[in-house]
């Protein structure tokens, strides 16, 4: 068994992460909680008003940043929490607003590779999303991946790419439909995956994995 992540950082390896990149990282979780908080609020029928959600999203940003032992600027720490601000305002007017996570899926290979795979959203019927909060235009090869995979654990849906870019001044929101892989495609990916399980994938008996799974033969 192997995650997505694990695939595309194999496939996609970054050098070593220096400071601007960990604030990068601590601004991205930041962002994640947030939204994953507000999303929650949504189901729940509640409306945090925007200060909340500015108070919120300040505490979740120093949160990681002390995690990844860095720190900004006062200047630059007031302008990213007021980003992040700004992402979830944006966010709580989209489409991908409220929607809950998937359960994740496991892509199984041949009966012998499984990948853990599980997008951002899902409307639950037609659609998942991936989002991000940067402009992916276009598309970086380690996201492509990242979406080839969630599109092989979903067939039957339609997937979508969604950007709020927090370096956009104002903040704005794109949507991006991902054509369906071709056979081909979906082949080579499958063949890619296979040998990186084999290698660095943990065993696990089958009965123990908790699906659903979404079952592919061995790559010739």
């Amino acid at each position: 068994m192997i995650a997505t992540h694990e695939v595309v950082r194999r496939l996609h390896p970054r050098p070593p992460p220096e400071e601007r990149d960990r604030v990068a990282m601590a601004v991205g979780k930041a962002i994640d909680s947030a939204l994953s908080e507000f999303g929650h609020q949504i189901r729940a029928g509640r409306r945090p008003t925007q200060a909340a959600i500015g108070r919120h999203a300040a505490v979740l940003l120093d949160e990681a940043l002390e995690e990844q032992a860095v720190a900004l600027a006062p200047a630059e720490l007031a302008a990213t929490r007021q980003e992040i601000e700004e992402v979830v305002r944006v966010y709580r007017g989209s489409e991908i607003a409220g929607l809950a996570r998937p359960r994740s899926r496991v892509i199984l290979i041949g009966e012998a590779v499984g990948v853990y795979a599980q997008p951002d959203y899902w409307d639950g019927r037609a659609r998942f999303y991936e989002m991000k909060s940067f402009r992916a235009d276009p598309i970086p090869p380690d996201v492509q991946l990242q979406l080839r995979l969630f599109q092989l654990a979903f067939p039957a849906l339609e997937a979508v790419l969604f950007c709020i870019d927090r370096h956009a001044r104002p903040v704005v929101a794109s949507r991006r439909a991902i054509p369906a892989p071709t056979p081909e495609a979906a082949t080579a990916t499958l063949r890619d995956v296979y040998r990186i399980g084999q290698e660095l994938g943990a065993e696990k008996v089958r009965e123990y994995v908790e699906g659903p799974f979404v079952a592919y033969p061995a790559p010739a």
